[in-house]
């Protein structure tokens, strides 16, 4: 018998009055059923976590506390939550254990910067007429935050959006992607273990068109992180008017090779990232600018390296790529390469679909203008574009819609200054690729891809408010 996942609310699991399945990715067979809020339930759900803010404040080293034992107890079940991910996301189980890991570091680095809250001293008794002043800063919680997280990473966006809420004094209200919401549940229990006060952290599930929406139109909600795509963040951004928003949104995230890089390096790297997870990263490996003097050998073996991938089972330890979310997604990725090849682009390897797995898949001879190049795939599916000088693989990167992250291989100084300096996105890795992320690192887009930091420092100054206070003293 399959469980039933409960909502969360003040502390106490609730029952609603609709239920739906959760499957898993691999066989489509049900693994978990949930109970899906209402409005009724998004209601008493803000209301547990405006009335858990104003009833009790947690000090700076409560939090600490509460955070790091979360982190521990992460750890502690490690393969449990590992084996969850893989069945309600696809992942393979390697990718799962790592995931889970990372979000236990991204809990234990919210709980460290609990303890790092601070503002500053203003000089302001150095402008004329106010000697006799004193100033400072100070960095207080906003209050009730909507943490919204999309299917891919259930478990380390999640901790990145709840840790440093919860480090920064907020209250939560969680609403996980309804395909993937066991591993919140799990979560939701390991933070009342942990020792959190009851309506700090509520969980609703069910359609983003019910919840979400009434979650944007809640004028409780002091604060918005949310993760997904450019079109929903879009929307929701215009529904909360002045309400500070953290958006981190989709991307075709773009490296360049270039001539003097190590070749294997690169290719090693930009193969296996850009099927990582099936592809479905927001900084995935999709469009590969690489220089006309190296083209041909990248693109030999990369094509070579591909054919090694093991599809599959995602619980098969031996597994490289699992499902992707749904055949309907994979479907969807399908007709945009028969479109692509249509319109001229060639596939070097991979291509053919089966159910909800897609074959690891190079393209080659890809115009921008292309879906496969110039929207997001989030599938396992790369293009490989040549390129002469250093001008034109600049150009070709940022001519997107996008800006979250790029990667660049060489070993030229000079090439590296000027990508990090021209490349038009949020972060630049050099002699990696884009999809490498570091979760203490700032981490967010320009253009669509969003707008303010994750990471959990970054994270914290978005969820504080600055207040200046000045002080005159008497006698001078």
């Amino acid at each position: 018998m399959i469980p039933k996942i409960k909502l969360f609310i003040n502390g106490q699991w609730v029952e609603s009055d609709q239920t739906e399945k959760v499957l898993n990715k691999a066989n489509g067979e049900p693994v978990a059923e949930i109970y899906v809020a209402g409005l009724k339930e998004v209601e008493q759900a803000v209301t547990s976590a405006q009335r858990a803010f104003k009833r009790e404040k947690i000090a700076p080293y409560r939090r600490y506390d509460i955070l790091k034992r979360a982190s521990e107890l992460l750890m502690e079940r490690q393969e449990e939550m590992a084996l969850t991910l893989s069945l309600e996301v696809g992942k393979t189980i390697r990718e799962a254990r790592m995931e889970v890991s990372r979000a236990a570091q991204t809990l234990l680095i919210s709980a460290e910067e609990s303890k790092r809250i601070h503002g500053e001293i203003i000089p302001i008794s150095s402008s004329p007429g106010n000697e006799n002043r004193r100033a400072w800063t100070i960095r207080q919680p906003l209050g009730v935050v909507c943490a919204i997280t999309p299917f891919n990473f259930p478990a380390n966006l999640t901790c990145h959006k709840i840790g440093p809420a919860i480090a920064a004094g907020n209250a939560v209200v969680y609403k996980p992607a309804s395909t993937t919401p066991i591993f919140g549940a799990k979560l939701c229990e390991i933070f009342l273990e942990s020792g959190l006060p009851k309506g700090y952290l509520n969980m609703v599930m069910g359609p983003g068109s019910v919840v979400g929406d009434a979650l944007a139109k809640d004028q409780r909600i002091d604060f918005y992180s949310f993760t997904g795509s450019t079109s929903v963040g879009l929307k929701l951004k215009n529904s909360v008017g002045l309400r500070p928003v953290s958006l981190e949104l989709g991307s075709n995230s773009p490296t360049i090779v270039h001539g003097d890089a190590d070749l294997m390096v690169a290719v090693e790297a930009c193969t296996r990232s850009a099927f990582a997870n099936a592809g479905q990263v927001c900084i995935s490996v999709q469009r590969v600018y690489v220089h006309n003097s190296i083209y041909n050998d990248f693109c030999q073996q990369a094509a070579a390296l591909a054919k090694t991938l093991k599809v599959g089972d995602p619980l098969d330890p031996t597994t490289d790529i699992g499902p992707m979310i749904n055949e309907k997604e994979a479907i969807r990725v399908e007709g945009w390469l028969q479109e692509a090849v249509t319109e001229g682009a060639k596939i070097l390897v991979g291509g053919k679909r089966n159910g909800p797995f897609l074959e690891p898949t190079i393209l080659t001879n890809v115009h921008p203008k292309m879906k496969c190049s110039c929207q997001e795939l989030f599938a396992p599916v790369f293009n490989v574009v040549s390129y002469n000088t250093i001008d034109e693989a600049l150009a070709m990167a940022n001519d997107s819609n996008y800006g979250l992250q790029a990667g660049v291989f060489t070993n030229s100084l000079d090439i590296a200054s000027r990508c990090a300096e021209e490349l038009e996105c949020g972060g630049v890795i050099i002699n990696d690729v884009s999809a490498f992320r570091a979760d203490l690192m700032p981490y967010g887009g320009w253009k669509e891809s969003g707008t303010g930091k994750e990471g959990p420092r970054y994270a914290i100054e978005e969820m504080t408010r600055e207040k200046v206070v000045v002080l005159k003293l008497k006698g001078k």
